[in-house]
């Protein structure tokens, strides 16, 4: 395992910088994608090991192809940087606001994932670990019993930018099969990170979300490939 390399986006923080710590623990090179070059360096150094500082902006795409110049060999992919910025329903949000948070959590991971995919195919076990969330699931979303049905649709950019990378993530895992990729989504739970006032104010620990993510990206070549999971290991319904 200590021979694997790995690059997490949106690493200078949250879960993305728990994910990191936990691969560099267990021996991987783990690329640290940050916007901020000044965070990143404080990541690298609080998080040890063979972590390497990244200048990574998913939403632009020289930074995207400055990037990929660095990492000729890739094994892993945590498709982790994501934006919240507006909590409220679809009747009522701007359309600003859909479109940010689109370009973060859907055309980020787009864009990130088809520059790396070049590195991925170097590698002899690929894994693309995309971090979701439960509230992306249609499913728990239109069961009435369900909390994500009684908030009455807030938060309709975020929710819906991540119901549509639970499809990305299943057409990635379709397309890359017979290469031996493995492609799942994970719902982290809520965790104390800055995404918003609630995951703040009530979110749990981010190592255990994070160690979610560290499972998939370590996958065995029979593991499951285009699934949705819970930071525990159990499916969830799309």
């Amino acid at each position: 395992m200590n021979h694997f390399t790995a690059l997490v986006t949106g690493a200078n923080k949250g879960i993305g910088k728990e994910i990191a710590r936990q691969f560099a623990a267990a021996g991987l090179t783990v690329y640290v994608g940050s916007r901020d070059a000044d965070r990143g360096e404080r990541a690298v150094e609080e998080i040890g090991g063979n972590a390497r500082l990244l200048i990574l902006d998913v939403t632009d795409d020289k930074s995207v192809a400055r990037a990929t110049q660095q990492i000729e060999n890739l094994d892993i992919l945590v498709n982790n940087a994501g934006i919240m910025v507006d909590g409220r329903p679809a009747t009522e949000t701007d359309i600003d606001s859909f479109r940010r948070t689109y370009e973060t959590n859907l055309f980020g991971v787009l864009t990130v994932t088809n520059a790396f995919l070049p590195a991925l195919r170097r590698s002899a076990r690929p894994r693309i670990v995309n971090v979701s969330s439960g509230t992306g699931s249609l499913t728990w979303s239109s069961n009435p019993e369900h909390s994500f049905a009684i908030s009455a649709g807030n938060a309709a950019a975020y929710r819906s930018s991540k119901s549509a990378l639970n499809a990305l993530t299943l057409f990635y895992a379709q397309t890359l099969a017979a290469e031996g990729f493995k492609v799942n989504a994970l719902a982290p739970g809520l965790r104390a990170t800055d995404l918003n006032g609630r995951a703040a104010a009530d979110g749990e620990d981010p190592a255990e979300g994070a160690a979610g993510a560290v499972r998939l990206a370590l996958l065995p070549d029979d593991g499951p490939t285009g699934q949705f999971f819970s930071w525990d290991g159990t499916t969830l319904p799309w």
